[in-house]
């Protein structure tokens, strides 16, 4: 078994599914060995995207997703993706090839530093020099990627490691034994070459693979649990809001979603842990972040930082008992000390907070409290709804047809069924959307997360729907960020991959130009064309739709749904018409 097989046996026994990739010299027997271990290798066009991927198979399934890049320029390519899953927690492998090991620092094709390259972005960084290492470096990667805060790997594999013997054997002696007697200086680096060959293969057929490591999360401290029921059940205004990192473990999404009901706290859901609760409990506040926290008791941050989102903590009301659960101590200190501070997993948090307050007897009435918040979560939508009519009428009188994306995502949301997953990348549009568009359930909406990253679109829409075949799978680009991972229909075309994707074409990266062009007088940088991406996709292999009147919205979302449903991606290019519904939005 060739170092390549051993790789594949792991990933196999470790659960992985999926690999996600773009081919190189120095990664080929990964790829072979992967899909002879009955793992589906998706070869993808940009390795950004190979990471993207991954990233969102991690999210939905709780294990490490795992992408294969080359050396260099391969690597180099999936900093971005690698950055951003180090800040949503994600748990994600790289296996990166490598020049061979006796080449190493001497100007050998893509030869970089690449673990000081991964370092900085990743949990841990590791290059093996010897194959009998590959299984118990790589199925530490899977223990380190998972345990406390979850994070990426990187795991350098040099070439020579990835080959049988008599292959690499016959690499190393063509270069040392040509056909003439050969020097002292010949001789003596054959013997070197020969030493350091039996070095890398030894004790490779006594390598044994072993099963899937079992990682246990950090569990909250039962003290600060206790504390925390009891500030809980003192509090006459409590508020609960709840990210990404509680969804850590994926398995138990439904369990931490009756938590939360029966402790009967009004909640704001954020990042993956939007739909948790599904599409309209009432609970669920949408609207209003900010004063609701303002006039709050008791917040309880499950899983989210102080960060910019909150105004580095000033959202918080002085007064307010502050409850933080977090696996990151840093993050759970951060601009802002809690009251109470509970270490650990924050969904076994909230599953271990409903049970110790249900022992403290009932819960206290807050129909008061939970009908202000959800009186104010009503008027908003109900403004929203006004504003989206508003601007369909402006549209359908409009010389030039345009859309309103009000009244877009409003049709959309009409018709999102159950069984839906909505992948956000985007600025403006995306984010107008997000006003609108109710998940549907737990792990249905996946967007970057703190970093902000345009250009997931693709390859979070390709794990997600490889993961859930049947879900129906929306991307909602931006026309700026449809252009970082559009050469990706050509990866759903050749995968059957059917996926759907939504951009808003208002020729203009119109969050930034919409303050730029107030305050500086200037839009420059910041204008697009109404580029044809309908057609650009179907020249990917994929079904354009181009969507220019109000009138027509309705039918191409049921055909764009129709013709993802024969096993066809498409991309639905609308025409918008410009808006101010986000004037002032842009974060810092």
């Amino acid at each position: 078994m060739d170092g390549g097989a051993l790789i594949a046996e792991v990933l196999r026994k470790q659960g992985v599914r999926f690999l996600f990739t773009l081919c190189g010299g120095h990664i080929s027997p990964i790829l072979v060995g992967a899909k002879r271990a009955d793992i589906r290798v998706i070869d993808v066009r940009h390795e950004v995207n190979a990471v993207f991927a991954a990233d969102a198979v991690a999210r939905l399934t709780g294990v490490p997703g795992v992408a294969a890049v080359t050396a260099g320029p391969g690597l180099t390519n999936t900093i971005t993706a690698v950055k951003n899953a180090q800040l949503a927690q994600s748990p994600v492998i790289i296996l990166g090839g490598a020049t061979a090991t006796v080449l190493k620092g001497r100007g050998a094709l893509q030869d970089i530093d690449q673990l000081a390259l991964m370092r900085p972005h990743v949990k841990w960084a590791v290059s093996v020099s010897r194959v009998r290492d590959l299984v118990p470096v790589l199925e530490r990667a899977f223990a380190v990627a998972l345990s406390d805060v979850p994070g990426p790997v990187f795991v350098e594999c040099p070439v020579d490691l990835l080959y049988a013997p008599e292959i690499v054997k016959s690499w190393y002696s063509a270069k040392t034994r040509p056909d003439r007697t050969p020097t002292l200086q010949e001789r003596a680096l054959a013997a070197y070459l020969d030493i350091h060959t039996w070095r890398m293969f030894a004790g490779a057929n006594s390598v044994r693979v072993g099963p899937a490591r079992v990682v246990a999360p950090p569990h909250p401290p039962t003290d600060e649990v206790r504390a925390a029921a009891k500030a809980l059940q003192a509090a006459q205004r409590p508020v609960i809001v709840i990210g990404s990192q509680a969804m850590a473990l994926p398995g138990e999404a439904r369990a931490i979603a009756g938590a939360v009901e029966s402790l009967g706290v009004p909640v704001y859901l954020s990042g993956m842990a939007r739909g948790l609760l599904g599409a309209k409990h009432r609970l669920q506040m949408r609207h209003a972040r900010k004063a609701a926290l303002k006039q709050a008791d008791l917040v309880l941050l499950a899983g989210v930082p102080c960060d910019f989102r909150l105004d580095y903590g000033a959202h918080i009301g002085r007064k307010a008992v502050y409850v933080a659960a977090n696996r990151s101590e840093e993050e759970m200190q951060r601009n802002r000390r809690p009251q109470i501070a509970a270490p650990g997993d924050a969904g076994r948090f909230l599953q271990a907070l409903a049970q110790a307050a249900r022992g403290l007897g009932a819960t206290p009435e807050r129909g008061e409290w939970v009908a202000k918040l959800r009186a104010a979560d009503d008027k908003r939508d109900a403004e929203i709804a006004e504003q989206g009519a508003a601007g369909a009428a402006d549209a359908v009188d409009a010389a030039e047809p345009t859309v309103s994306p009000l009244d877009l995502f409003r049709r959309l949301e009409a018709t999102l069924p159950n069984d839906s997953v909505l992948v956000a990348d985007g600025g403006d549009f995306v984010a107008t959307g997000s006003y609108i568009l109710r998940p549907r359930g737990p792990l249905s909406w996946l967007d970057p997360g703190v970093f902000g990253t345009l250009g997931v679109g693709a390859g979070f829409a390709l794990g997600a729907k490889l993961v859930r075949p049947d879900a129906e799978t929306w991307i909602l680009y931006g026309d700026g960020s449809v252009g970082y991972s559009l050469a990706e229909f050509d990866t759903f075309v050749r995968h059957k991959v059917p996926v759907i994707a939504l951009v808003g074409n208002d020729a203009s990266w119109a969050q930034i130009a919409r303050e730029q062009v107030e305050i500086l007088g200037d839009p420059i940088g910041t204008e697009l064309r109404r580029t044809d991406y309908h057609t650009a996709a179907a020249g990917f292999g994929g079904v354009g739709l181009e969507l220019r009147s109000p009138e027509r919205i309705d039918a191409v979302l049921a055909e764009a749904r129709a013709t993802a449903k024969a096993g066809e991606p498409v991309l639905i290019n609308a025409h918008l018409r410009r808006t101010d519904f986000r004037k002032g939005s842009i974060s810092m």
